[in-house]
């Protein structure tokens, strides 16, 4: 069974993530190319080096410290998937919350804990009057996938600060509400 539950800012540490497995193996990734949104194959493993780990300990530390929230799922006393959502809004009409991690470990995915996790981030956004989440999101095929079934699609305004960091990434965005109506199909585009 798996215990979800808001993780607060002391038992956020490098041993929680004991039995997390970050592994991601990619074959193929969405590229944006002359405007249009393509599929490519780049081939890599995506996981966390150790350094990887100690700043993403100290980012969702400073989540919970600054009034974000983590939500965390368990299986046992083992951490199997975590979502984070920054406090404050952004964007020219302040509706955008940035979700700013969601990771579900690789024993565990399909299980539908990612789609537990974003929905319990849409609705901590929500109370927090957001309009939209905002998600700079991996671009391999089968991330991406997942964001179009939980209503993604690209963002009307992106957030310059995550394209710097991760200039692969998609830029994209979901309403908080659980009845909004999908955002017009020319935004959407083919992603």
């Amino acid at each position: 069974m798996i215990l979800y539950r808001d993780l607060r800012e002391q038992e956020i540490s490098r041993a929680l993530f004991d039995s997390f497995i970050r592994r991601q193996v990619v074959t193929k990734c969405w590229r944006r190319e002359a405007g249009e949104w393509v599929i490519r194959e780049d081939p890599f493993i995506d996981d966390w080096t150790e350094e990887e780990y100690q700043l993403l300990v100290s980012c969702l530390r400073n989540t919970v410290h600054t009034g974000g929230m983590v939500r965390a799922a368990f299986c046992g006393e083992a951490l199997k998937g975590f979502v984070s959502v920054e406090a404050g809004l952004f964007g020219s009409a302040r509706r955008y919350a940035d979700l700013s991690s969601i990771h579900v470990s690789e024993d565990m995915r399909g299980r539908g804990i990612g789609k537990t996790l974003f929905t319990a981030a849409k609705e901590w956004a929500r109370g927090q009057g957001a309009d939209r989440l905002y998600i700079s999101a991996h671009s391999a095929v089968e991330s991406q996938a997942f964001y179009k079934s939980m209503g993604c699609v690209e963002a009307q305004e992106y957030q310059q600060s995550h394209v710097e960091k991760e200039p692969y990434d998609c830029q994209l965005e979901c309403g908080v509400e659980d009845n909004q109506e999908p955002v017009e199909a020319q935004r959407v585009g083919k992603l």
